[in-house]
């Protein structure tokens, strides 16, 4: 019989958060009373149909019927980010937002040094992220503003 793979809840997420770390740290798997105890529940048979709801779902496994037997089926914790590419998806909304900060600075009377800086941070944040033509495309609009700034003292 083949298990349907669902999202999980919000507090089923908590708690299989919870398990995937548990083990990473400790080598095996938390007993339910654990859980009940590292996120605060009031009944172990609350954690029970939880766990159970997952096991269901297909997110978690249960080999043979002892304690600590629980398995995470998809982990998350140890994913990490194996590229510094931003999608052209990515680096649109990325552009739009930081248009829109700029637009803000530009309306206002007097660019503050803490805006400025946030501006500076943008543009930098895009060279590190590899896209130079979207830095270089607001530098012209930064030197503007220094100007404004400059002149507003």
């Amino acid at each position: 019989m083949e298990q349907e793979v669902r999202r999980p809840t919000k507090k089923q997420k908590q708690i299989l958060t919870f398990i995937e770390q548990f083990i990473a740290e400790n080598g095996y798997s938390p007993s339910y009373r654990e859980i009940m105890t590292g996120l605060n529940y009031t009944s172990v048979a609350t954690v029970a149909l939880h766990v159970n709801s997952l096991i269901k779902r297909g997110h978690l496994l249960k080999k043979d019927h002892s304690a600590r037997s629980l398995e995470v089926v998809e982990k998350t914790i140890n994913k990490t980010v194996t590229s510094d590419k931003v999608s052209a998806a990515q680096e649109k909304w990325l552009v739009k937002k930081i248009d829109a900060m700029f637009k803000h600075v530009e309306n206002s009377t007097h660019p503050t040094e803490d805006l400025m800086d946030g501006l500076y941070v943008m543009v930098g944040a895009l060279r590190v992220l590899g896209l130079e033509g979207a830095a270089q495309s607001f530098i012209p609009r930064l030197s503007d503003l220094r100007r404004k700034q400059s002149a507003g003292k």
